[in-house]
């Protein structure tokens, strides 16, 4: 089994209970959900499912770059809304924030997520 190396960043939120932003593992990175905090106050930034969707693929990028890597070698992602009917919004940023061949993906409807967010997403990285 391949030796563990764990993520970290000041880039993006601190983790708000006992994990780890990211851990690499041989050629993958695993990174934790993202809710939409600000990384600086750590509070749930202001606006609607827009705004709050920009902020976690933010938090998720700084995560990233901190495994020397980047969105672009996201192999899946999993979207957790409290609100099924944000879906086409996430979808149009995401398609923004990434380039085709977008990552496999799993979309859940949740009744709540940390920090009353409306989403968060977690992703895994290959190398």
């Amino acid at each position: 089994m391949p030796e563990s190396q764990v993520i970290q960043t000041e880039k993006a939120p601190r983790a708000i209970g006992p994990y780890s932003q990211a851990v690499r593992s041989g050629a993958l990175v695993f990174l934790s959900g993202q809710v939409p905090l600000d990384p600086e106050t750590m509070r749930l930034v202001e606006g609607g499912i827009e705004e709050q969707t920009e902020q976690v693929f933010d938090n998720l990028a700084a995560v990233a770059a901190a495994a020397e890597s980047n969105l672009g070698q996201a192999l899946r992602m999993t979207i957790y809304l409290t609100d099924l009917g944000n879906f086409k919004t996430v979808n149009e940023i995401m398609a923004r924030r990434l380039d085709a061949p977008y990552p496999a993906r799993v979309t859940i409807g949740v009744a709540a997520l940390p920090a009353n967010a409306m989403i968060e997403i977690d992703a895994i990285l290959s190398d």
